[in-house]
């Protein structure tokens, strides 16, 4: 698991995004907008499991650097919507999905019943670790 988690974080930055300040805490935020689409800082906070405010310091960061979009929610003026910037989009795709695709193709042979059994030991590895750890959240 060290390994795993030790290369993700060591993949290379594209040429596009050298020049911001991103670390690999910015891994998992850009990931889940990338992903699952354009979101609120709250649903951003509860997903990485943060306080709603270290989240939108990340999020202001990012989008002063040009990399995010804050946009007010039209149905609701008090949210704000965060997405990654259209032209920076293609970076963050090249910077992320080689992970996603490797998951996708360790995943493939396995039946239904076996990719759940993988989630759910991660899970469970996840959950433990946190409850050892209760200064990380």
């Amino acid at each position: 698991m060290p390994r795993l988690v030790g290369r993700a974080k060591r993949a290379p930055v594209p040429a596009q995004l050298a020049d911001l300040s991103l670390a690999p805490r910015h891994l998992s935020l850009l990931s889940y907008l990338l992903f699952d689409g354009p979101m609120t800082v709250t649903e951003l906070a509860g997903r990485l499991k943060v306080a709603p405010t270290t989240t939108s310091l990340m999020v202001g960061d990012l989008a002063r650097q040009g990399l995010l979009d804050r946009t007010e929610d039209p149905g609701d003026r008090r949210r704000t919507i965060v997405s990654i910037k259209e032209d920076k989009r293609r970076a963050v795709d090249a910077w992320l999905a080689r992970g996603a695709q490797a998951w996708e193709r360790a995943l493939a042979p396995l039946t239904p019943a076996e990719r759940q059994l993988v989630i759910s030991t991660l899970r469970a590895y996840e959950q433990d670790v946190g409850d050892c750890c209760p200064e990380d959240r």
